[in-house]
C-alpha cells in the first residue's frame, strides 16, 4: 500500500510530541503535565491509525469492486483491526 505524505507527516508530528514528553520528563516537569501530553499522542496515534485503516478499506474495496470479488468482509476486518488495536 502507498501511504500517503499526510500520514508521514502526522507521524512526524507525533515523534515530536514523544520527544517533547521524553524533554518533559528529563526536566522533572508535573506529573500532570507529562500524562497530558501523553494522552496527546495517544490519540494522535489512534487517529493515524484511523486513517490508515480506511485508506486501506478504500483502496481495497476499489480493488475488489473491479476485479468482481466480494466486499462483504473488508468492512468487518476494518472494523475488527481498529477494535484489537485498542
Amino acid at each position: 500500500m502507498m501511504y500517503d505524505k499526510k500520514v508521514e507527516n502526522r507521524l512526524k508530528r507525533i515523534e515530536g510530541q514523544i520527544r517533547g514528553v521524553l524533554k518533559m520528563i528529563e526536566d522533572g516537569k508535573d506529573c500532570r503535565d507529562v500524562v497530558t501530553q501523553l494522552s496527546a499522542t495517544r490519540s494522535a496515534i489512534d487517529r493515524t491509525m484511523g486513517v490508515i485503516v480506511s485508506m486501506n478499506l478504500e483502496q481495497c474495496l476499489r480493488e475488489n469492486i473491479e476485479a468482481g470479488k466480494e466486499t462483504d468482509n473488508l468492512v468487518q476486518e476494518a472494523v475488527d483491526l481498529l477494535v484489537k488495536s485498542r
